[in-house]
């Protein structure tokens, strides 16, 4: 899409707490692209869990993963 934000929201989407630190050291975005990541993950998110809460259970599974994880991480840095 252009904007680095959309390739770090991986790391709310896909991956755990405990590893994300690690992820952002290695892709060394800034803070104002780390923030973006997160809104995209939570954007994405929140669109696919109503859709996909029926009809396919593992992508619901995956869109609450990143809802939960960006709303977590967002109270931990404010």
């Amino acid at each position: 899409m252009g904007d680095p934000a959309c390739d770090v929201m991986a790391a709310w989407t896909f991956l755990p707490a405990a590893v994300r630190e690690m992820f952002r050291a290695a892709v060394g975005v800034d803070d104002a692209t780390w923030a973006r990541g997160r809104g995209w993950a939570l954007s994405v998110g929140l669109i696919a869990l109503p859709y996909y809460q029926v009809s396919n259970p593992v992508l619901a599974r995956i869109a609450r993963h990143a809802i939960d994880e960006a709303l977590v991480d967002h109270q931990h840095t404010t």
